[in-house]
């Protein structure tokens, strides 16, 4: 340890004596950092804070009648992607930064440097956006950092109505699309239909549901009829075994009535006035319902012709004797009336059930075939449906959006700071002076490793590894000791000399007008 104090002093002691040589060296880089400081330019910082307001009243009545975009994730996004070279030309445009003539490089560089200089800081989920720029000129890099903000406001515009623009436009040609489609499904449907008239039914039952139906119904019309018989057949053992009065007989009253028919011509109507709920008048289904109730109206004007015919071409009664006769007579009447027309009924229920037991081979297919088509019209109406939905939603989400559901406040204006910004003139010149002296020092201590000298003989020992036989003193005279005073303190003045001078020129060129 005492070794290393001795090397440690004996350097110390080297470089002193060669402190003339590292005061000049300090002077030459004092000289190099002065003009360093001339050319180093104090640079302005410019802020502004912008709040942006997504809390407004409009969006939570509008919530599910709108298609609601994630505004906060927008605004971060938004100002992530600001700092892009269209929008850093425009802001060079903008702030005349970009001079007639200027070479491609010179532009390259330019927009390399505004786009570093540029920052946009999100305060954590605020939506309050700070805004930086530095520059030479405290005017313009306040006016750079207004362009900025006001290009923020307008890109967040001008990307809404962008955005709006894009889904209105692919939703009409979606629609238009689906259009085309639902018109082809439908027709698919109606042809299909009209090719197997016969087979396929309104109703929306199935074969197994429709043989269920018609047996069921076949059964309660056979057992109708036969109470109608055996009520007919009572009225006539009555009738056999009355007595004759004076009372003129009624005649009997023409039984015109379809019941049958009328019933089936009602249930036929109530399903098309169901259909046309759900579809328009063009659709297959409520083309064959109408068919069919044509048909079955043709069908109970014949019957009602035919039993008037029939109700012409009947023998006139002759006088009763009895009251109770001539009622017993129109009960007989109205009850063959009934016998009559369940046995239509019935018979036509058998012929349904019969065609029906007929086409059992192509029933299901046809039935199979139908769903698969009527399942692929309704895919695309629910489709269709959803699209016009939607289109009505982005309408209104234009409207809404043209209430501005985000309000840009802007906090703190855009202002230059007074003072520049690190690095600047006044705190990079002390610490150049101390890079200087530093220098000299350095410059000092390596002349002493290239050209050691030897002060004592315990050095002298030690770099030739040689035993010392003896050694010379030095006797110092007043006038020496007062000469090596002297230049001490003309060193020591040297070095305060450098430092005065190098804080004044520091002071000067911080009080220099900044150049724009």
């Amino acid at each position: 340890m005492d070794e290393l104090i001795a090397q440690g002093l004996a350097t110390l002691r080297a470089m002193w004596r060669r402190r003339w040589l590292g005061l000049a060296i300090a002077w030459g880089a004092a000289l190099l950092a002065a003009l360093f400081l001339l050319r180093m330019p104090d640079r302005y910082e410019a802020t502004a804070r912008v709040y942006v307001d997504t809390k407004t009243l409009l969006k939570p009545l509008m919530r599910d009648l709108t298609v609601e975009p994630d505004i906060d994730q927008t605004l971060q996004l938004l100002a992530r992607t600001l700092i892009t070279r269209p929008n850093i030309e425009v802001l060079m445009r903008k702030g005349n930064l970009e001079r007639p003539g200027m070479k491609t490089a010179e532009r390259e560089a330019l927009i390399e440097r505004l786009s570093k200089e540029f920052k946009i800081t999100s305060l954590g989920r605020d939506n309050v956006f700070t805004f930086a720029y530095r520059d030479v000129d405290a005017v313009k890099a306040r006016q750079m950092v207004e362009h900025m903000v006001s290009l923020f406001v307008d890109s967040d515009l001008g990307a809404k109505q962008r955005d709006v623009d894009a889904a209105r436009g692919f939703i009409d040609q979606q629609i238009k699309a689906y259009e085309v489609r639902l018109a082809e499904a439908e027709n698919r449907v109606k042809d299909f239909k009209l090719r197997n008239l016969g087979v396929t039914t309104a109703s929306g039952q199935d074969y197994f549901s429709r043989i269920s139906a018609l047996t069921d119904e076949l059964n309660k019309l056979t057992l109708d009829l036969r109470a109608a018989e055996q009520s007919r057949d009572a009225l006539k053992r009555e009738l056999s075994g009355e007595t004759v009065s004076l009372v003129p007989d009624v005649p009997e009253p023409a039984v015109l009535a379809t019941p049958e028919l009328d019933s089936r011509l009602d249930a036929q109507r109530k399903q098309l006035d169901e259909l046309l709920r759900r579809y328009t008048d063009l659709h297959p289904d409520v083309v064959s319902t109408r068919r069919l109730i044509g048909q079955l109206e043709e069908q109970r004007q014949r019957e009602i012709e035919r039993k008037r015919v029939a109700e012409a071409a009947r023998p006139k009664a002759g006088p009763s004797t009895n009251v109770a006769v001539q009622q017993t007579k129109l009960a007989l009447a109205e009850s063959e009336a009934s016998v009559a027309a369940l046995r239509v009924r019935t018979s036509d229920a058998q012929s349904r059930l019969a065609q029906l037991r007929s086409t059992a081979s192509r029933v299901p297919q046809v039935e199979a075939e139908l769903a698969q088509l009527n399942r692929d019209y309704e895919v695309v109406r629910r489709n269709y449906d959803a699209l016009v939905t939607q289109r009505e939603k982005a309408q209104m989400s234009e409207e809404v959006d043209a209430t501005r559901l985000a309000n840009f406040r802007i906090i703190d204006p855009p202002r230059t700071a007074d003072k520049p910004v690190f690095p600047n003139r006044a705190t990079v010149g002390p610490a150049l002076l101390l890079l200087c002296f530093g220098v000299g020092a350095a410059a000092c201590f390596l002349l002493v490793q290239l050209m050691p000298t030897v002060d004592n003989a315990a050095s002298l020992r030690s770099i030739t590894k040689r035993p010392v036989l003896g050694s010379v003193s030095m006797l110092v005279s007043m006038d020496d000791l007062r000469a090596a005073r002297r230049g001490n303190l003309a060193f020591l003045a040297g070095s305060a000399g450098l430092f005065v001078a190098f804080g004044v020129w520091i002071a000067i060129i911080s009080s220099m007008p900044v150049r724009s």
